[in-house]
């Protein structure tokens, strides 16, 4: 038996075979490319523990700041994501949009937030000579980690976390946004 097709029906088979095949190698292409996907949010620059006596005042508390870029065109809101340290030391961002290319300064001490810094509000250094900050986004999922430093003994490497006034364990701390 044969099947006859009209002059027509051939060419839309033809298209219809040839639209699979490019479907198919595109799909290949992207598969096979080795080149890692870049995340758009990552820990872009680390300044920890500030040399010098530990005074923990507000100046040398900001200057202790973790960095973070939006390597995408577009703005991510940072809503719900988490910056903290190996201790379990936490920051919540609240209400906070990155912008496309841009970059934020998280800094320890106290300060008013502003698009290009925000301030965690604590009294007490958060990150170490050698440490691991962990930025995880709003569904817990880690979105990069940077770790620095090298052996030997850490200043402050015990397990009480930060306290607020009144004394209490403070290791989520909420942050937020005056300017919007």
């Amino acid at each position: 038996m044969s099947v006859s097709l009209s002059h027509p029906a051939l060419r839309a088979t033809a298209a219809i075979l040839a639209a699979g095949t490019l479907l198919g190698a595109a799909a290949t292409t992207a598969t096979a490319d080795p080149r890692p996907r870049r995340a758009d949010v990552e820990i872009s620059a680390v300044h920890p523990d500030v040399p010098g006596p530990d005074d923990r005042n507000n100046q040398t508390l900001n200057r202790e700041w973790i960095e973070l870029t939006n390597n995408s065109r577009r703005p991510v809101s940072l809503d719900g994501w988490t910056l903290s340290n190996r201790r379990g030391i936490t920051y919540t961002f609240e209400d906070f949009r990155l912008g496309g290319r841009d970059t934020v300064r998280v800094h320890t001490g106290f300060g008013r937030d502003t698009d290009s810094d925000v301030y965690q509000d604590r009294r007490r250094e958060v990150w170490n000579d050698r440490d691991t900050a962990t930025l995880r986004n709003d569904h817990r999922r880690v979105i990069d980690t940077e770790s620095w430093g090298g052996r030997g003994h850490d200043r402050d490497d015990d397990d009480r976390g930060d306290r607020d006034n009144r004394g209490d364990r403070d290791n989520d701390h909420r942050g937020g946004r005056d300017n919007h």
